[in-house]
């Protein structure tokens, strides 16, 4: 048993809770709270002048299948023969030892998601993980978490130079709506006997009986329409991933109960989809009822800046409070491991960042990282 006490705990629900302790055994939070009462044999670390989070939460990136320093891997991301790959898995490309998981957890990133990349029209399935791991099938949180989609520029680009569709972006919307009858047929003929095993099918009809969300890559407020427009007609669960024009159509998502992975935002407008990129977007959702997260996209922006993209996000109008969210419980919460991650509570993982200052800070460090309760901060 491990005992943190005197420290400030931020639970990621809300809740600041000062000279409070943490217990944790066997890799879960016992209790959390001051004046606990510590058993004898527990170990004692005193975080006194200190400040506890959850373990951070970056709800998108290509760890591990879009390597750094790895010359041609770090091209694993995107199959660049076939637009429509539904039957793909991130979780299979992924390499633990891409030095982008080591600077997650050192940075206080304790899981991610691992989407395919957004040159394909559907890209294949994302995986949950922790960040730290010799061996991806024992990291796993949730495996599909999602299926990837993609609107806009990036399909069109890869694609044109082939000669091959998508050209347009009605293009990209008539081949998933395409798709996804092909998968409502497939069940037909399935429950009729009449059909083979399909991988490409089965991963559809899990998006269609709402086991996984479309984890939709859309930066402009009319792909996002678009998005929005055939989760409506197939009755899909959608995410909003980058979401960089939201702001603009917060009410259509609300009202929806869609929620929005924003960011990084820390980029220059390099290209269309990027011209209305603001530092304003999370308080902009978060003021219309929109849930969010904030996201690194890594290697686009390093995993190690998760923390930035929260204190410019706070700096523009978003409550520290819902910031802090956006980067545990509410991404953990999108990423629908909620019930083990994202905060500091009874059963939980114990998932933990130890800092030296406040965490949006740019001048504060990490002193401790724990993972499933065993202190990582050897490796940092």
């Amino acid at each position: 048993m491990l005992a943190i006490v005197n420290g400030m705990v931020y639970t990621g629900t809300g809740e600041k809770l000062p000279g409070a302790s943490i217990l944790i055994d066997r890799g879960k939070f016992l209790a959390v709270g001051p004046h606990l009462a510590i058993p004898h044999d527990a170990s004692r670390i005193d975080a006194s002048h200190k400040i506890i989070t959850p373990g951070l939460v970056d709800c998108h990136t290509h760890l591990g299948i879009a390597e750094e320093a790895a010359g041609s891997a770090h091209l694993d991301k995107n199959e660049v023969n076939d637009p429509v790959c539904p039957h793909l898995r991130a979780l299979d490309g992924i390499n633990p030892e891409d030095p982008g998981l080591e600077d997650a957890y050192s940075s206080g990133t304790t899981s991610i998601i691992v989407t395919p990349g957004s040159e394909n029209v559907i890209g294949g399935q994302s995986v949950a993980i922790k960040t730290f791991g010799k061996v991806i099938d024992h990291m796993i949180l949730r495996q599909p978490a999602g299926l990837k989609m993609a609107f806009g520029e990036n399909p069109i680009q890869m694609y044109l130079k082939k000669d091959r569709p998508p050209s347009t972006r009605m293009t990209i919307a008539g081949m998933i709506r395409e798709t996804i009858i092909a998968a409502l047929n497939y069940e037909q003929q399935l429950s009729a006997g009449k059909a083979e095993r399909n991988l490409r099918m089965e991963s559809l009809l899990m998006v269609l009986h709402g086991e996984i969300p479309v984890r939709a890559h859309a930066h402009a407020a009319d792909d996002i329409m678009t998005a929005i427009r055939i989760a409506d007609e197939f009755g899909l669960k959608l995410t909003i991933e980058h979401a960089t024009s939201a702001h603009k159509i917060a009410g259509e998502l609300a009202c929806r109960a869609i929620a929005a992975t924003v960011g990084p935002s820390i980029t220059a407008r390099v290209k269309v989809e990027l011209k209305d990129r603001t530092y304003r977007t999370p308080a902009i959702l978060h003021q219309a009822g929109v849930k969010i997260a904030l996201i690194t996209d890594h290697p686009f922006l390093p995993v190690s800046s998760l923390r930035l993209e929260a204190s410019l996000a706070v700096r523009e109008g978003l409550p520290e409070k819902t910031a802090l969210q956006a980067i545990t419980l509410n991404a953990a919460e999108i990423m629908g491991v909620s019930d083990r991650i994202g905060s500091i509570e009874k059963g939980k993982d114990a998932d933990l960042v130890i800092f030296d200052g406040h965490p949006f800070a740019i001048s504060t460090k990490v002193e401790r990282v724990y993972i499933n309760g065993m202190e990582i901060s050897n490796h940092l």
